[in-house]
């Protein structure tokens, strides 16, 4: 098998019967259900891209390894065009979603080609967890399958290291070593999209400390292994709402849910880290799994929030507002953010970084300075739309009201635009940016953006223990201390 198509992804979907919880039930059959239908017909439209003449050839490739046609998000970039190849279906499946689908299937795919492409690290501590991730890199890539992933423990006593919970097993670990492989117990969030994956990748931030081992583990499964449990969070949507009112709650939905292993079972050969803090610390440093996977979300994130700077625009003009130069002013401000971030992903590109294996990588800096750029100017950009949308973004009819005849003529004459922007059109504009900015829907995207990579406040101080390891000593500042006392004794001198 090769690529798959949007019916053979829903097919797969369908075949499997994972336990996903809701609102208090069981739900069977994910696939029919209103709350997740609409996400699988969006996951599946991205697959059928695969096989459109007018993308395959840019989003797609054949593998040199096996000769089938693969995904761009599989490639391991050995030259510089390979980091534009998996560009391209970066921007197109973003631009598909407008952004607002984070974890999209190309996003772990990239996780797991970079940790194949860094297999000597598993190897470390034992070859068969090396042999392991290579083999589960070419099943997934063969298969063209849909993974989420849980790298967070609960939120529970964060002053607690894993072993000191009140609960032996309240964050995942190993209970006992069997010869089928490892028995786990305890849960991991956050999987988006769980219940409309096929599998799941197990694998945590740094930060284990002494007594963690049982904790620092990696392993992937089907995502209806047995005792495996999804709980998703509660929806903020129902999916039964109308694309007419809701354009995008309705459709763009993302679940996320808390996994609660029960005494699972995780053959060997699925196991890439086993009880090992040491390696659980050093998986990301090591890998490139926060350098690659952050090429996707960078242009997920550009396109994300250039949707919401059109959104802007588009309201402003509807309404006559972008006349005021303060509103010019903080319309200027978000394509600025969007067009700094366009160039922070370009620099990226071209500055890129080439490691011992011959494995390419996109310049680390400019990705985390969009990872440290978006937490900010994205809830900002949100907050643009609603001084810009005002009171009108709470007064929207509903597309009943326009179809009712008593009271039609109202609602075409007093929710019209400026000059030639319809009623309808204006509503159907302001409806579009509260979805992004008033509905329960949109403040997750915000919450997203803030957190999607990790604390931010965190992520900072990394950034910047980061920089100065790579600059002990500041040479342009000795130059300017340098010349200033040169100047100064010759100064001396001719006195």
């Amino acid at each position: 098998m090769s690529i798959r198509t949007g019916e053979q992804y829903i097919d797969g979907i369908r075949n499997r019967k994972p336990e996903v919880w809701l609102g208090g039930k069981r739900i069977e059959n994910v696939v029919d259900h209103p709350y997740f239908a609409s996400s699988v017909k969006e996951v599946a439209k991205l697959y059928d891209m695969q096989y459109d003449p007018k993308h395959q050839d840019k989003i797609t490739h054949i593998c040199e390894e096996n000769g089938k046609r693969i995904g761009n998000s599989f490639l391991n970039p050995t030259k510089p065009e390979h980091l534009q190849m998996r560009r391209q279906v970066f921007e197109l499946w973003a631009e598909s979603t407008f952004g607002l689908m984070g974890r999209t299937p190309d996003f772990l795919n990239t996780v797991v080609t970079g940790m194949a492409a860094n297999d000597w690290f598993f190897r470390k501590h034992g070859d068969r967890y090396g042999d392991n991730i290579i083999n589960y890199y070419k099943h997934i890539r063969d298969n063209d399958l849909f993974l989420t992933h849980a790298i967070v423990n609960p939120q529970n006593d964060r002053s607690q290291s894993s072993h000191n919970q009140q609960d032996e097993f309240t964050h995942l670990g190993v209970v006992k070593e069997t010869d089928e492989g490892l028995i786990v117990r305890g849960a991991k969030m956050l999987a988006t999209l769980a219940p409309i994956t096929d599998e799941v990748i197990i694998y945590s931030y740094p930060g284990f400390r002494p007594g963690d081992d049982k904790y620092a583990i990696s392993f992937a499964l089907p995502i209806d292994t047995p005792g495996l449990k999804l709980y998703c969070r509660e929806q903020a949507q129902s999916g039964e709402r109308s694309t007419w009112d809701h354009p995008l709650a309705s459709r763009f939905e993302e679940s996320d849910a808390l996994l609660v292993f029960d005494d699972v079972l995780v053959p060997w050969d699925r196991v890439f880290i086993n009880q090992n803090a040491e390696a659980g610390n050093m998986l990301y440093p090591s890998t490139g799994i926060n350098q690659q996977p952050s090429h996707q979300s960078a242009v997920r994130g550009l396109a994300k929030i250039s949707f919401v700077a059109d959104v802007a625009c588009a309201i402003a003009d509807a309404v006559g507002v972008d006349q005021y130069l303060n509103v010019q002013n903080q319309l200027s401000e978000l394509i600025q953010s969007a067009e700094t971030i366009r160039a922070l992903v370009r620099t990226a590109e071209r500055e890129y970084e080439v490691t011992e294996t011959g494995e390419i990588r996109p310049n680390l800096v400019p990705l985390e300075t969009i990872r440290g750029l978006l937490p900010h100017t994205y809830p900002r950009a949100i907050q643009i739309l609603q001084t810009i949308g005002a009171g009108g973004l709470l007064m929207s009819p509903t597309e009943a009201d326009f179809n009712n005849p008593e009271i039609s003529a109202d609602m075409h004459k007093y929710y019209a635009g400026r000059s030639d922007v319809s009623s309808e059109r204006r509503i159907r504009l302001f409806k579009l940016a509260w979805d992004l900015c008033g509905e329960a829907f949109g403040q997750r995207l915000v919450q997203y953006e803030r957190y999607y990579s990790g604390d931010p406040v965190r992520k900072m101080g990394v950034f910047y223990n980061a920089h100065k390891r790579n600059n002990p000593t500041y040479p342009r500042v000795e130059r300017a201390i340098d010349e200033a006392l040169e100047l100064a004794d010759k100064s001396k001198t001719k006195a």
